[in-house]
């Protein structure tokens, strides 16, 4: 059996809660929004009890107006990106570590395979795995649109733009995931590195929203791929996006050259 085929056997119950939960919670709070929008005075009276820091501590951004489907779909977005952030956090931490924390690693470097396979079956399977719960993503996203628009006519080129962002934004965590877990000695939790990852470039996200600190901004992917930004402008943000491709690249071939020369613990 490849390894390939072997990891993705072994993420096939991850991949089945993902891609279910994920969708699930954002088609869940899309079908909140028609009757949002059928008292407007309420909830936009709610709203301004808010000081600013919080709106954009929420993800809430003043130039996409919430009682329209696309501020509504970008206040959910801002918050189903944790999710996303923490699977693909999950499968950065553990794929290369694995064998190590579970004392396995003789049975698998024994084994006529080079180490090159090995990393590029392990990414490959992770990054499947990780569009099957995104093109779940992109289908309860679509359908929310199809029957919660009302009378709206949203410009669904401007979602489609966002939506194709989500594979990026997946492979910054998937990367650094990798590229921390074979720089550190052992991962001791991957649950426990995943959730500091995700929640982490979150805050750091939203600090920089609340202080408007460029800084800030810079470093979380969360701003990178900013679905205020991208719904509103229908594109890219290019210097962040750039920071995130830049990171990508060399997180996967940093990850690549130290798992090749990793002395990998066994038994």
């Amino acid at each position: 059996m490849s390894i390939f085929i072997f990891e993705m056997k072994g993420n096939i119950k991850s991949i089945l809660i993902w891609a279910s939960a994920v969708p699930f919670f954002l088609f869940l709070y899309m079908a909140f929004f028609p009757s949002l929008a059928a008292s407007p005075d309420s909830f936009n009276s709610i709203m301004e009890e808010f000081p600013a820091e919080v709106m954009a501590l929420m993800g809430i951004n003043p130039d996409l107006p919430m009682m329209t489907i696309m501020g509504y779909f970008s206040l959910t977005m801002s918050f189903v990106m944790i999710p996303v952030a923490i699977q693909a956090s999950n499968y950065g931490f553990n794929i290369l570590s694995v064998e190590e924390r579970e004392l396995t690693a003789d049975f698998l470097l024994t084994k006529p395979i080079s180490r090159r396979k090995i990393y590029v079956s392990k990414f490959s399977a992770a990054f499947l795995s990780l569009t099957i719960t995104n093109a779940a993503i992109w289908i309860a996203s679509l359908l929310a649109f199809a029957l919660y628009k009302g009378n709206e006519d949203p410009e669904m080129f401007k979602v489609i733009v966002f939506l194709s962002s989500i594979a990026l934004f997946q492979l910054f965590f998937l990367t650094v995931g990798m590229l921390i877990s074979v720089m550190v000695k052992k991962v001791p939790s991957v649950i426990s590195f995943s959730m500091a990852l995700g929640f982490g470039m979150f805050i750091v996200s939203s600090l920089g929203k609340m202080l408007s600190s460029e800084f800030l901004d810079v470093l979380s992917p969360y701003n990178h791929f900013d679905p205020g930004f991208m719904l509103i402008d229908g594109t890219y943000d290019l210097i962040p996006t750039i920071i995130s491709i830049i990171i990508i690249t060399t997180s996967l071939f940093a990850s690549y050259f130290l798992y090749l020369r990793r002395n990998i613990a066994s038994l």
